[in-house]
């Protein structure tokens, strides 16, 4: 008798988890004992980019003689600046290769969130589906990339990879992991030039245990809380792979940057933030400083610099428009997105900005988004096409793809993590000197890497 085998997949603090009817017997309970045992074993450790550190100005300061080695410092620094100045000039550094995606993703999983806060993280969810694309063949492989705008496979691929390095960052000035792994089932075989190309190229490590143990799913959990910093525990304690489960992809992020100006604390104070389900008493962080301040027919927004990094977008709808009716327009994404443009409803003036702090998680289920967006066979035992991963198993199919992200904002900076799992009236214009930008109801926000890249987006429903 066929048993029914499932394929999980973990896509950016995002868990995909993919089912089937595989002609292969899964073995018995004895069988399985002898075999594993419980027994998890790592068969491959990721070997992550090593990067040049940012240098501590306070290094190169002698306390005895009170003398600071300038010139130790600035060849310090110009090592650290040649590296990351390398990677930025890579193709994809400009935004435009996923900028597609990231206005169709936000558009779908961002709107209609009911009065919840909603976390997503453009950038995770690519680079899972990029993975998943991997392990599929046919039409599943060609919605997905479809859905990604890349040509083919080897496009995709080229991307992907150049998309993680150009994410990722630890170099002491901001903290930028992504991580991905592969998780497999002990009694089975997989085509091992795919697991090679999900290694090579997407930095993925590779375990191996007895699907459905409690060992096999306590290694997935940690790794998850380790990899997101422990943001997303709740989370990750929900992450389980069936007996059935044939293999699972994990692709997580995890991001730490401080402002560039950091808000005083002296100024945070209470005040009232106007939520989707009623007014609530919170802290609003204040501050006065001289910046662009950018205008549309429908919304008000500023950019936040992050230290050595990317900004943080705030994007605060004119009173009587909801954050649907920015994201199912253009200007938002012409804002936010790649490329240098000049805007032209923009001013250089004294901002004076009240901003919540806020700690918004969300847990998306992407199935049904995805299917909105063309990615349909991979969901359906009879039409998916997973043989690049499997060549010997048949009927395996997608039965899970949820999104997990979680984006902590206070006086110092930002902190956030993202797994994905595969089991009206016009703003009038600002005065001449200043502006008071208030951001006391529900507001959208973009979190932005050093090229443009989009890391994090949100809609702020309550705080």
């Amino acid at each position: 008798m066929k048993k029914k085998m499932i394929l999980t997949g973990f896509l950016a603090a995002a868990v995909v988890a993919i089912a089937g009817c595989a002609s292969q017997e899964t073995p018995d309970t004895d069988e399985r004992e002898t075999q594993a045992a419980g027994e998890v074993r790592a068969l491959a450790e990721a070997s992550y980019p090593q990067m040049a550190q940012y240098p501590d100005e306070m290094s190169y300061f002698d306390e005895k003689t009170g003398e600071w080695d300038g010139d130790a410092f600035s060849e310090a620094y110009d090592t650290w600046w040649s590296e990351k100045r390398a990677v930025m000039d890579l193709p994809e550094a400009d935004g435009t290769v996923m900028a597609p995606f990231a206005e169709s993703s936000m558009r779908q999983f961002l709107t209609e969130s009911g009065g919840e806060n909603r976390i997503f993280s453009p950038v995770n969810v690519y680079i899972a589906l990029s993975m998943l694309a991997e392990t599929t063949d046919g039409s599943s492989r060609q919605q997905i990339l479809d859905l990604l705008e890349a040509e083919d496979i080897e496009a995709l691929r080229d991307h992907g990879e150049n998309i993680w390095k150009l994410c990722y960052s630890d170099d002491g000035a901001v903290t930028s992991i992504l991580a991905d792994s592969i998780w497999l089932r002990d009694d089975m075989e997989y085509d091992q030039e795919t697991l090679k190309i999900l290694a090579d190229h997407y930095f993925a490590s590779s375990y191996s245990g007895r699907m459905g143990s409690e060992e096999y799913d306590k290694k997935l959990q940690d790794w998850l809380n380790e990899q997101t910093g422990g943001l997303l525990k709740e989370q990750a304690a929900g992450i389980q792979m069936a007996p059935e489960t044939v293999m699972a992809l994990a692709s997580t992020i995890y991001y730490k940057a401080k402002w560039q100006a950091e808000f005083n604390q002296q100024d945070t104070r209470e005040e009232i933030f106007h939520g989707a389900e009623g007014d609530v008493i919170c802290d609003f962080m204040h501050s006065s400083d001289f910046s662009d301040y950018y205008w549309a027919d429908q919304f008000c927004a500023a950019a936040l610099s992050l230290n050595e990094s990317g900004r943080m977008w705030i994007i605060l709808p004119d009173e009587g428009v909801t954050v649907d009716d920015l994201l199912m327009g253009e200007d938002v994404f012409d804002l936010v997105g790649p490329g240098e443009k000049e805007w032209e409803n923009t001013k250089y003036l004294k901002v004076n900005l009240s901003l919540p702090k806020f700690d918004a998680v969300s847990d998306i289920n992407l199935i049904d988004g995805l299917k909105e967006l063309g990615v349909i066979d991979i969901f359906d035992a009879r039409t998916a096409d997973f043989t690049p991963l499997c060549p010997e198993e048949e009927g395996i199919f997608l039965s899970q793809a949820k999104h997990a992200a979680r984006v902590k904002v206070d006086e110092q900076g930002i902190e956030a993590a993202a797994y994905t799992v595969m089991m009206a009236a016009g703003s009038a214009m600002p005065p001449d000197e200043e502006v008071d930008l208030v951001v006391d109801r529900p507001f959208l926000f973009v979190i932005t890497s050093r090229t443009g890249l989009p890391l994090f987006a949100g809609v702020v429903n309550q705080v």
